[in-house]
């Protein structure tokens, strides 16, 4: 018994929620694998097995636990830092690519022979891109079973399955039950997919969601069941690990989102996020509330290491302690979407993020441990579609609008106070260092003949292009432009829904046209077709499998792009745990910091997000100290965590990341 298989299994002994997703183990006695925090009784140790992942466990003959459910967890946050083949392997079957393009699609997509991609994948994680892809098509067609009422038929085709013998065969391995009696279990599809979706009102679907053309297609039961699907939509749960900064995520995307693509609506507390999404199979609209839920565990509640602490917050704004879901319900026009359009939610809301592992390593900073403190949970948001962050980026959209002469916790400013930001203390209009190029700093822009000279250490003629090194644009004058955008080159969807009307321009429609209706100054024009020419043409990747150096060079190598607006696209577009975009922008008082490694991204949005608190709401009132905080965290640490049963919501399932 190894040191690392001692430590797992002190981990199942104690039922830490925190490695959920990390591992699973499985018991030769039973025949089931389980989550670490399973609250089953806790096996002898000669009868437990550990496996990387839970296509490991069922490619060995375990089925899942059905008390746990274990391939509902998050999925591990190595596959977000690592950038090695296995990691962009598996950030690529979570998007779908196998069950789309095959493994010969995927070895393709990295560059590797099909032979080579398999034994890589057995090696580390114990099963190879066709295990891992039929594990994670095995969790879509048990929740499309429990949360809609489609025939079981189109369920097996939606789910990706080739045949219907081969998702019977699946279903009863993986879950010890046929398809039907897996919904009987669980109650009928048809009255757990009732109720209107989070910030909408159920309509009549003006399009029924195609099932890949099952051998159901046209009877009057799928009808029924697809105009049902269409009307109420799929209801979901997100999960997520450890606490999670839910009203941080929603102020990120309210300040950002583009009429006509996003929306957000509701109170503080109880908002609902919707946008359109662009689909390998067809379109989808997603809504996610801004409520989180947690099973046994309360709200606020501290669980694990130094830095889950509430500093400072009241019990209503408090993110959930061991873990909880955030509730979604999906609209898709084409139900073999619904692995993809998840993975994509959970990239944007940064779901599968360790926020244990990102306490512990920049709360050791002194000059930040106050922040993480204070925000515990804070998560790094991505995208659902690259090009459309990267475009974004372009535009000048502000990621974090860090006032000038504020930085806090930096070494420039004394903690909590700030640092000089590239302005005098006296200025207080607000700048945008992470659109900021190295050529200049937020202070200003300098003067160049050459405003595509990128990488010079010049700034761009152009004083409104914050991408240029000037000035930052404002963020509602980016969203105008971006609105403009969308409304002449966005494809429309099949019918309006609600204020919601287009899907962002793809890359190839924008590469088409001159742009000259855009109200864009000619320097960052020039950039953008630079750029969306790279993407139609597929010079430059931005696709979850990139690999992530050669995407920032090849971002570099565009005319007018500087190094701050590709380490943006790089951190969101790419889910690169390890940006600093401030410190791209050469913004004053804000170091390399290579020991906030390889979290440089949360240092970054605690930074601005701190600094667009204290700008918008200055305070006067003492915060809570963060030592008590920092005791009742250490204190929480040594307890033994006892997660209970995972509860079953009426209305909805848990949908994950199936991939390990």
């Amino acid at each position: 018994m190894t040191d690392d298989e001692d430590t797992r299994y002190e981990a199942v002994r104690s039922r830490d929620a925190r490695f959920d997703g990390e591992f699973f183990f499985a018991v030769v006695t039973t025949g089931i694998y389980c989550r670490p925090s399973c609250p089953a009784v806790t096996p002898k140790r000669q009868n437990v097995r550990f496996h990387p992942t839970a296509a490991s466990a069922q490619r060995s003959g375990y089925r899942a636990c059905r008390r746990c459910r274990p391939d509902a967890v998050p999925g591990s946050a190595a596959w977000n830092a690592r950038a090695d083949l296995v990691g962009r392997a598996v950030r690529l079957i979570g998007d779908g690519v196998v069950d789309r393009e095959g493994v010969a699609g995927l070895a393709a997509r990295l560059g590797y022979s099909a032979r080579q991609l398999q034994r890589q994948l057995t090696a580390e994680l114990g099963a190879g891109p066709i295990a891992l892809a039929r594990a994670q098509r095995a969790h879509t067609a048990r929740v499309l079973l429990q949360t809609t009422g489609l025939p079981v038929t189109d369920v097996a085709f939606a789910s990706g399955f080739a045949s219907v013998r081969q998702f019977n065969d699946t279903v009863r391995e993986i879950y010890a039950a046929s398809p039907s009696g897996l919904r009987a279990a669980s109650g009928s599809g048809a009255r757990r997919a009732a109720g209107p979706a989070p910030g909408r009102r159920p309509t009549a679907g003006p399009h029924r969601p195609s099932t890949g053309g099952g051998p159901a297609a046209g009877t009057d039961a799928h009808t029924a069941a697809a105009d049902r699907v269409a009307r109420l939509g799929i209801p979901l749960r997100l999960t997520h690990r450890g606490p999670y900064a839910v009203r941080e995520i929603f102020d990120f995307l309210a300040a950002r989102a583009v009429p006509g693509v996003e929306e957000v609506s509701g109170d503080p507390g109880d908002r609902v996020y919707r946008r359109t999404l662009a689909l390998p199979h067809g379109t989808g609209v997603a809504a996610v509330r801004e409520r989180t839920g947690a099973g046994s565990v309360r709200n606020g509640g501290g669980s694990g290491r130094t830095g889950a602490g509430q500093a400072g917050r009241g019990a209503a704004d408090r993110p959930s302690g061991d873990g909880g879901w955030l509730e979604c319900r999906l609209h898709l026009t084409d139900l073999r979407d619904l692995t993809t359009a998840v993975q994509r939610l959970r990239r944007l809301f940064d779901l599968d993020a360790d926020p244990y592992a990102v306490a512990e390593r920049l709360g050791a900073d002194p000059a930040l441990a106050p922040l993480v403190l204070a925000r515990p949970g804070l998560r790094s948001p991505g995208t659902t579609d690259p090009h459309e962050l990267a475009v974004r980026a372009v535009l000048g959209e502000t990621l974090g609008a860090l006032p000038l002469g504020r930085i806090p916790g930096t070494s420039g400013g004394g903690g909590a106070a700030g640092a000089a930001a590239g302005a005098s203390p006296d200025r207080g209009t607000p700048a945008d260092p992470e659109t900021a190029s190295g050529r200049g700093t937020a202070r200003g822009p300098a003067t160049s003949s050459d405003p595509g000279a990128a990488r010079d250490g010049e700034a761009a003629r152009d004083p409104g292009a914050a991408h240029d090194g000037g000035p930052a644009r404002d963020s509602g004058a980016v969203r105008a432009v971006a609105a403009a955008l969308v409304a002449a080159h966005g494809q429309p969807l099949p019918a309006p829904d609600g204020t919601l009307t287009h899907l962002f321009p793809a890359a190839d429609r924008l590469a088409e046209a001159p742009l000259d209706d855009l109200d864009l100054p000619e320097p960052r024009r020039r950039t953008l077709l630079g750029l969306v020419a790279a993407l139609a043409d597929g010079t430059l990747r931005l696709d979850a499998g990139a690999d992530r150096d050669a995407a920032e060079r090849g971002l570099l190598a565009l005319p007018g792009m500087a190094p701050a607006t590709a380490a943006v696209i790089r951190m969101r577009a790419l889910g690169d745990p390890d940006v600093l975009p401030l410190a791209a922008a050469g913004t004053p008082g804000v170091p390399a910091a290579e020991h906030w490694r390889p979290w440089r991204s949360y240092a970054h949005h605690l930074l601005t997000a701190t600094a667009a608190t204290e700008t918008a709401a200055p305070t006067t009132e003492p915060a809570t100290p963060a030592t008590e905080s920092a005791t009742a965290t250490t204190e929480k640490a040594t307890a033994t965590t006892q997660t209970a049963a995972p509860t079953t919501d009426k209305d909805a399932t848990t949908m994950e990341n199936t991939a390990p």
